[in-house]
């Protein structure tokens, strides 16, 4: 990956021989991959089998703090114990399968609301009112029941529901989050188009003009990107114009912060975008395939002298996220709403995406390759 100094003089020459970085070649996308049940149902058992982002560290600050909602289908919970470990759990009481947590928060024990059984923040089963009334049960085997793994890396934390086929986005995953950094807002939406519809459109430069005239093209270009793949992972620069005011600027400790947005997409459906005043982390649950939840967080910049943010920084991050919910955002919702409606038109049995979207024939491959992994695992499996 190219540091500041190898980016901005990339991104100059580009601006002064009027290009952008280029694939090797054409992805064509079945469009029956936005709409197939049989399609959706494979991805689903194929993210419940690789590391997948489920919420920034920083949505963790202590101990007891915890975050839970479904991932691939499935109710999870994540918290940090009081020994500072965090852990991730099927979200489900052991004696009849309530869910323990909703949303996000901070707790000494998890409680069932059904019948007060309470589980202690390491998942072990701590108190079941009217015990006597359960003579043969061994607390130790029944407390909540962990995924098969938890990974923290980059800022992120990654759950593994089951067995892993492959590495995932943990394969030549940079570092994107720092310890300084914390969640200033937070949301949760949802919209009813296929999850890589959104994917996509955060992947390419190709339609900021005709998309953004009036919102992200006067600070823009058009049609220009550095993209740089990341093992299934990819980074995807957008430069400001202002960024032609570095030029003659010494190279040695150059910093791009403000003069760049850099989008990461996680494979395969997490993003952490860094923006000119806030990073914002997205993570993609996909409910159906005509419906996506998405959860958000918004993040100070690191800060270089450490302590908390000032008032002022957060003033500047608060105004950053207004900009782009009222403008670009509501752009880009529009277009994959209309993407979404016609996908049943029939007028094409494929997308084409060509040599300036190959971030985006990059995460379809890499889902293919998982996907087909996938099945000769279970095909192997049923043997």
């Amino acid at each position: 990956m190219r540091n500041d100094a190898e980016l901005l003089d990339h991104i100059l020459n580009h601006i002064d021989n009027g290009t952008t970085d280029l694939g090797d070649e054409d992805w064509y996308e079945p469009v029956e991959n936005y709409a197939s049940q049989d399609r959706f149902d494979a991805e689903l058992r194929l993210m419940r089998r690789l590391p997948i982002p489920f919420c920034p560290v920083a949505a963790l600050p202590e101990p007891g703090s915890y975050v839970a909602r479904s991932s691939a289908g499935v109710p999870l919970v994540v918290v940090r114990g009081l020994d500072g470990t965090i852990r991730a759990f099927r979200n489900a009481c052991r004696h009849r399968g309530m869910q323990l947590a909703e949303g996000s928060g901070c707790t000494k024990i998890f409680r069932c609301t059904y019948h007060g059984w309470a589980y202690r923040l390491d998942g072990q089963l701590e108190y079941i009112p009217h015990e006597q009334g359960f003579p043969n049960i061994n607390k130790d085997q029944n407390g909540l029941v962990p995924v098969h793994g938890v990974h923290i890396q980059s800022g992120l934390v990654f759950v593994t529901q089951d067995e892993p086929i492959g590495p995932g986005a943990l394969e030549s995953l940079p570092d994107l989050l720092t310890d300084d950094q914390i969640v200033f807002d937070s949301d949760e939406s949802h919209d009813d188009i296929n999850w890589k519809l959104t994917a996509e459109g955060t992947l390419e430069g190709y339609h900021i003009k005709p998309t953004h005239p009036e919102s992200f093209y006067p600070y823009g270009y058009d049609n220009l990107n550095v993209i740089e793949m990341q093992g299934p992972n990819v980074r995807v620069c957008f430069p400001f114009r202002r960024i032609e005011k570095l030029r003659d600027v010494p190279r040695e400790n150059l910093s791009l912060d403000r003069m760049v947005t850099l989008v990461n997409r996680i494979f395969p459906f997490a993003s952490v975008t860094r923006l000119a005043q806030h990073y914002s982390v997205t993570f993609a649950e996909p409910e159906s395939p005509t419906r996506t939840r998405y959860f958000s967080y918004r993040l100070t910049l690191p800060n270089p002298e450490g302590g908390v943010a000032t008032d002022e920084a957060l003033a500047r991050a608060r105004k950053d996220v207004s900009f782009l919910s009222d403008t670009g955002n509501k752009e880009d919702a529009k277009v994959v709403s209309d993407i979404q409606a016609a996908i049943g038109s029939g007028a094409n049995t494929h997308y084409l995406f060509g040599r300036f979207e190959s971030a985006i024939g990059h995460l379809h491959k890499n889902l293919a390759e998982y996907l087909e992994k996938l099945a000769q695992s279970e095909k192997n499996n049923v043997r």
